[in-house]
């Protein structure tokens, strides 16, 4: 089982202008390792792999100095992940002719749309101590260790945010995850729009609606940056940071949520049962996709399964077809529009709130796919 750490990090005016500078050179590299898998594809020649691309990083030292500032296993990484890109692209391609979905071939990053340099081996080139975290050819740079490292670390990847703030996520290896236990007071959750979450015990979680309480604030910032002429950066620069920090401040709001939510659900059942939305193909519904991104029920299923893992209790996500459909009583099954609320059985007359009924028969696959 590997967790992942995050803490936040308070580097000097220096050291944030090491790691701006390191975070350029990775992209001015990224770019041209996709182009030179481009320029090889276009004269017919064999596309270089990942490891033949790293073998390339000492010629091209020596070519460009701006490399060696760089810590040469940050440099790898990236011909790691130029790898990743290609190897995505062509997955979805295979899969085009089922999803129809673009296939979306690797880009070439520009200014700001490269963030992060990690650093592969965390006892190589990066040391977390009582001073600080230690990076290669960086220095020690102050960390918030709010809690203490658990497991063997595995790596360290540097972020910065649009807002300029810096995050280091250091993954570890926890060990095997725990025995699962028996399922005492098991739940199956129906999510939604107009309550965020329906237990099957009749619990419900409204919806707290994040972005579409701060779409004014939102909208204000966005007017104040169009108004900012293009010949100002300095002005311009800091009206988007003004639009980055209230997307930053839902965000926020919308994770602690969905981490709070997911804690008591695991804290107070032995097994849960959750249904496995397609929410891509549903946000394609013009009228709902904006307040389906903001329930965010992917980040909430993602919570309930990786806390359930790790306090070792079971967690099943099964197909939400028909489960507001069938009568939870006798199984009867009777189409209804999303506009009625209740759930009235004509065939055995059983009548109880809609999701309700739909996290009830959720509950039930849950238990028949962990039984089988």
């Amino acid at each position: 089982m590997v967790k992942s750490f995050k803490y936040r990090l308070r580097p000097t005016k220096k050291q944030e202008n090491i790691l701006l500078a390191h975070i350029d050179e990775c992209r001015i590299l990224y770019n041209q390792l996709i182009a030179s898998r481009v320029q090889a594809y276009t004269n017919g020649n064999d596309t270089p792999s990942c490891y033949d691309q790293q073998k390339m990083l000492p010629l091209l030292k020596q070519q460009y100095n701006g490399f060696v500032k760089v810590y040469s296993q940050v440099l790898q990484q990236v011909a790691v992940r130029v790898d990743l890109a290609f190897k995505g692209f062509f997955r979805r391609l295979k899969e085009k002719a089922k999803t129809g979905e673009k296939a979306g071939f690797p880009r070439y990053k520009g200014q700001n749309r490269y963030d992060s340099i990690t650093y592969p081996q965390f006892s190589n080139g990066c040391r977390l101590d009582d001073k600080g975290l230690r990076l290669g050819k960086i220095g020690c740079i102050r960390i918030v260790q709010h809690r203490p490292l658990d497991g063997i670390p595995k790596s360290c990847t540097i972020t910065r945010t649009a807002t300029g703030k810096w995050f280091a996520s250091i993954p570890c290896d926890m060990g095997d995850a725990p025995e699962k236990r028996d399922a005492v007071q098991p739940v199956g959750i129906d999510v939604g729009l107009t309550s965020f979450a329906v237990t099957s015990d009749k619990e419900h979680v409204d919806n707290p609606r994040f972005f579409r309480k701060e779409e004014k604030s939102l909208a204000k910032a966005q007017r104040k940056w169009d108004a900012v002429k293009k010949g100002c950066p300095k002005r311009r620069e800091k009206a988007r940071k003004t639009v980055a920090r209230v997307h930053e401040r839902i965000r926020n709001k919308r994770h602690n949520f969905a981490h709070q939510e997911a804690r008591k659900m695991v804290n107070r059942h032995g097994f849960i049962a959750v249904e496995k939305l397609r929410v891509k193909e549903m946000q394609k519904n013009r009228r709902l996709s904006k307040s389906i991104a903001d329930v965010a029920w992917s980040l909430f299923r993602h919570c309930l399964e990786y806390k359930a893992e790790e306090a070792g209790i079971g967690f099943k996500a099964v197909k939400p077809d028909y489960t507001s459909q069938d009568c939870s009583a006798c199984g009867h099954r009777e189409k209804k529009s999303l506009s009625v609320r209740v759930h009235h059985c004509k065939a055995c007359g059983y009548t109880t709130d809609r999701d309700h009924n739909a996290a009830i028969n959720i509950l039930t696959l849950g238990l028949q796919r962990q039984a089988s």
